[in-house]
């Protein structure tokens, strides 16, 4: 009988100590607002009119 009840102890000695190590994941909402940056699109639009003056420009003064 003394090994059984001692099987038993170990078996939930090991079971108490798995279940302290289990670690615990807690999600929050960001306390300030989101910001998106919109300097990207910006200057997207500024090459895109460079690039559009400057086929303007060579159909105005054909190098060749």
């Amino acid at each position: 009988m003394a090994p059984r009840k001692l099987g038993l102890a170990a078996a939930l000695l090991s079971l108490s100590l798995a279940s302290a190590c289990t670690p615990t994941v807690q999600l929050e909402a960001p306390r300030e607002p989101i910001t998106i940056n919109l300097n990207v699109k910006l200057d997207a639009d500024v090459r895109l009119r460079l690039i559009q003056e400057a086929q303007e420009d060579v159909k105005a003064n054909p190098i060749f």
